[in-house]
């Protein structure tokens, strides 16, 4: 009944009938060992791509099945290169468990960051499949820590390793005597580093910007903009503003270009022709809307600033990306305290968790003020990057010791 509503359900409904139809795609693969990868989201397919990567390279005779809850994942990837089939995770019944490990048969699996279900976890624990979850994050309030959180406690004894992002997460682990976690860091810092170095240029990005210092608004919500719009309304000194909406809502981003002071243009109405000299038609413009999706990771090379959105309500989207290309950061205060790079960074100073309007514009206008300081914050944020990469290594080490070599 929500499908009827729903667009993304929709797409989630019509994703568990696909899987169904995998089987005789499957039937004609060449009987090889296979690895499985489950990723909640898109998010945590971005964590875990390095790992698919060097999995792929160091064990080459290995079939890849790459599986997703949420569309925003499958519709992106659905065609990624490195697996051999790409589908939805059928839903947590024993029946579809069943079908799933019959048809594919896992020689071992990969859960990215969380995801826990039941009957998969348990029926691989009974079939003896080693599994294993990596750049897992833990909190002392999940239920897994809670004197009647027995049922959860078993899912994770069913993992044969737990590879954790912070030294926190494995004394959680080690509280309720899980003994085989280990603290090999977070994989996203690997990804955003090899985005950052391999960042294409975008010539009308550097013609909107030209001189003048740049904010890039990272995955923005109403929440965001409610915040963001009174701001940039009352803000005077020169700066252009690139907004990328978590989702894309034509109506929507057509609202906050009516309450926007200053004028503004959508991605979809840009003519690259613009960046050629001596065509000016976008030159009043200050704000550039992006309505496309996959560009936001490329646009961060042309950031002074960044603010991420979504803090002030589901939680705090991906502030590594614009981290490794080194620039201050600015998100909301309420939902960012369950990413360890969000704290770490402003305790560093780096990065800036902000309540309101005015608080933004005092915090801004202090680093817009002093280049020196925003080169410094800058520094901190693409230094903590480069110093914490080196999960996907760590974790591949220990892929070689569940498969014995």
């Amino acid at each position: 009944m929500v499908a009827w509503f729903h667009a993304k359900t929709r797409r989630w409904l019509e994703g568990q009938a696909q899987f169904k139809r995998s089987r005789a795609a499957w039937s004609n693969r060449n009987g090889n060992k296979t690895a499985w990868f489950h990723a909640a989201s898109l998010g945590e397919f971005e964590q875990g791509r390095p790992v698919i990567s060097a999995f792929r390279a160091q064990y080459p005779d290995y079939q890849l099945v790459l599986t997703f809850f949420s569309p925003s994942g499958y519709e992106i990837q659905k065609n990624y290169e490195l697996a051999d089939v790409v589908l939805y995770l059928p839903a947590d019944t024993p029946a579809n468990v069943q079908w799933f490990l019959d048809t594919f048969q896992p020689t071992i699996v990969f859960f990215i960051k969380y995801e826990f279900w039941y009957n998969y976890l348990t029926e691989l624990r009974r079939r003896g499949v080693p599994t294993l979850l990596f750049s897992a994050i833990f909190r002392p309030n999940q239920l897994f820590f809670k004197p009647y959180g027995g049922f959860y406690r078993k899912m994770l004894f069913c993992f044969d390793q737990i590879l954790v992002q912070n030294k926190a997460s494995q004394r959680l682990l080690e509280g309720i005597n899980y003994a085989n976690a280990t603290h090999t860091g977070d994989t996203r810092l690997d990804r955003v580093a090899q985005v950052a170095a391999q960042a294409r240029e975008i010539p009308f990005i550097a013609h909107f910007k030209s001189q003048t210092p740049l904010l890039i608004v990272g995955s923005a919500w109403p929440d965001d903009m409610a915040v963001l719009i009174p701001f940039l309304n009352h803000w005077t000194q020169p700066l252009k503003v690139i907004i990328a909406p978590h989702q894309i809502n034509a109506a929507q981003i057509g609202n906050w270009q009516k309450q926007l002071k200053q004028p503004s243009l959508k991605w979809s109405a840009v003519d690259e022709r613009w960046a050629l000299p001596g065509n000016e038609p976008l030159a009043a413009a200050k704000y550039l809307f992006i309505d496309s999706v996959g560009l936001l990771s490329a646009l961060y090379r042309y950031a002074d600033f960044a603010f991420i959105g979504g803090a002030y309500g589901d939680g705090l989207h991906n502030i590594l990306e614009p981290a490794a290309f080194g620039m201050p950061l600015f998100f909301g205060n309420r939902y960012f305290d369950k990413f360890q790079e969000a704290l770490d960074l402003c305790q560093q100073k780096a990065a800036h968790a902000v309540a309101n309007a005015q608080e933004l514009k005092l915090l801004f206008r202090e680093v817009y003020a002093d280049e020196a300081l925003r080169a410094k914050q800058g520094k901190t944020c693409r230094d903590y990057v480069q110093t914490h990469a080196g999960a996907t290594e760590r974790v591949m080490k220990a892929v070689s010791k569940v498969l014995g070599n």
